[in-house]
């Protein structure tokens, strides 16, 4: 059950909180916060984080400065960093049960983090920028929200409240679920199935010899508009609003796509989800410097490149 929106921010407004880290995410954390009233001290090491702080009016500090007063400490570092970020800059100056709150659960499923007073998060199912510009224009972005123990889920209603979340809706779920769901959506639809499915759609057009600005209209450039259907009408509703001729194609043409080998590849990546096997493969890469990861840019970067799309 989503809870109901408008949920007020009265108990968060009552704590000092520290926003470790100001990338994205962690910048859209600290502005709206800070423009719901919350005392918000920003922790971030030199560069460009801290350049954003400061350019924000912001007057930032030290991490392990930051955190030795702060009733919520907002952990929003890269989840590789996570590990070495706790363990150097926060875990030793950590206040007595001070709680650690999460913008994604990565590092407490997989272990990397063990809180010592309990955890909460508050999960925007969005990038930084829209969470940010979302609040601005008066809206806000879905999050999912949990607990441990259970009894700290006043305050990750508080907070998603005061992030402008709870304008939308604030959805339970568990740290797990969260990660394991957020996982397999990024890399099987999100972030990994669907940008290359339309990469190459596009590029059977342009092989086979249509121009370019028409396959990328028709293969890139309308996912937006079905997406947005998507999203407000639902499936069917997407299907009631497309024409009969496109609904016929998609509905005996798109079982053939995602056929039953893509299926097995798919229960395949939730397994690696599940099993850890992903997050311990993804942890290895980045303390190795992501050599790997680097030779893969490399690939799609070649690929987009040799497709006209760079």
């Amino acid at each position: 059950m989503i809870f109901e929106p408008q949920i007020d921010s009265g108990l968060i407004k009552d704590l000092a909180v520290a926003v470790v880290g100001y990338g994205n995410q962690g910048r859209a954390h600290a502005l709206n916060l800070r423009d719901s009233g919350i005392k918000v001290t920003v922790g971030a090491r030199e560069g460009r984080g801290r350049n954003w702080a400061l350019d924000d009016g912001f007057e930032p500090t030290d991490i392990q400065i930051a955190v030795q007063y702060a009733d919520v400490v907002v952990m929003t570092v890269p989840d590789e960093q996570m590990k070495p970020v706790f363990d150097g800059l926060v875990g030793p100056w950590l206040k007595h049960n001070a709680t650690l709150l999460f913008a994604h659960g990565f590092a407490v499923v997989y272990e990397e983090i063990v809180p010592p007073f309990g955890a909460v998060l508050v999960s925007p199912a969005g990038p930084g920028k829209a969470v940010r510009d979302s609040y601005v224009e008066g809206g806000g972005v879905v999050a999912y929200v949990a607990a441990e123990p259970a009894t700290l889920m006043p305050l990750a209603k508080s907070y998603g409240s005061a992030i402008g979340s709870s304008r939308v809706g604030l959805i339970p779920t568990t740290f797990r679920e969260e990660v394991e769901c957020d996982l397999f959506g990024e890399q099987v639809v999100l972030c990994g199935g669907m940008p290359l499915l339309a990469l190459e759609a596009y590029a059977s057009l342009v092989k086979a010899g249509y121009s370019r600005d028409v396959a990328h209209h028709e293969c890139v450039a309308q996912i937006r508009l079905l997406a947005d259907l998507m999203a407000t009408r639902g499936l069917m509703g997407m299907w009631d609003g497309i024409s009969d001729t496109a609904e016929w194609g998609a509905l005996t043409v798109g079982p053939k796509i995602v056929s039953e080998e893509v299926k097995l590849a798919m229960s395949s990546a939730l397994d690696r989800v599940r099993s850890g096997e992903f997050a311990r493969e993804w942890i290895a890469e980045a303390r190795s410097g992501k050599p790997n990861l680097d030779a893969l840019r490399k690939s799609a970067t070649d690929r987009l490149a040799e497709l006209g799309l760079d």
